[in-house]
Formats: structure tokens, C-alpha cells, sequence
């Protein structure tokens, strides 16, 4: 095999940085004399990664942005979450047409919001995923 795409390398990198941020903490140090009571941060929820990933990708399909074209597998989508993409921009695009691109990404937050939590991260369906170990 040969190396990657230049566009697979660069949508894979995306969402590996993507992924990080989401799992990342604000948590403040631990203080000099080392408080036992901190907690490591807490990952991302699949519904959280399902919710930041989706929606980015159907805002920027609706902005008809450079990497907008990439396939579903290169967005790092599961099928359940490409299903939710594809709504998403649709009533994206319904909204765009009556009330502006802005209300239409506000429209693309919510409804990603809310479907990626009625499906619990909608990670079920992709035949690549594997649960964390």
C-alpha cells in the first residue's frame, strides 16, 4: 500500500485534534501541596464526541467548505451519524432558505444535539467501530 491521500491524511489528523479537544480539561493544576480529593478529567460521552463531530461536519457541508466533500468514513462517521448528518444538513439547507445561514447552524446544533442523544452516540451502526477497551 502506499501512503494515505493528501485529503484522508489531512481529515484524519482533523479528527484526531477534533476527538482531543473534546476529551481535553480545563482542570487547574494540582496545588504544591497535592490534593488527594482531584479527579482526572472526564472523557468525552459518546453522545458528546457524536454531538461535536456531527455537527461540525453539517456546518461545514452547508458552508460548502474545502473539505465538506469528504466521504463519511474520511469524516470519521459512524452510518447512524452519517444518517444524522445527512438530515441535519437537510433541514439546514429548509432553514438557510426562510430565516439565514445563522439560524440554519443554530438549527444544525440543536437537531444534532438532540438526535445524537436519542441514539446514545449513534456509534452502534458503523461496521469499523469497536468499544473502547
Amino acid at each position: 500500500m502506499g501512503t494515505m491521500p493528501r485529503t484522508a491524511r489531512y481529515a484524519a489528523h482533523t479528527l484526531l485534534a477534533a476527538l482531543a479537544l473534546t476529551g481535553c480539561s480545563s482542570s487547574a493544576p494540582p496545588s504544591a501541596a497535592g490534593s488527594a480529593s482531584q479527579s482526572a478529567p472526564t472523557p468525552a460521552s459518546p453522545v458528546q464526541v457524536c454531538t461535536s463531530l456531527v455537527s461540525y461536519w453539517a456546518k461545514e457541508t452547508l458552508l460548502g467548505t474545502k473539505w465538506s466533500g469528504l466521504d463519511w468514513e474520511q469524516k470519521g462517521l459512524s452510518n447512524d451519524q452519517y444518517a444524522i448528518h445527512e438530515a441535519a444538513v437537510a433541514a439546514g439547507r429548509t432553514e438557510e432558505r426562510t430565516a439565514g445561514q445563522d439560524k440554519a447552524l443554530e438549527l444544525i446544533d440543536h437537531f444534532v444535539a438532540q438526535r445524537c442523544a436519542e441514539q446514545g452516540g449513534a456509534t452502534r451502526s458503523s461496521e469499523n467501530w469497536r468499544p473502547p477497551m
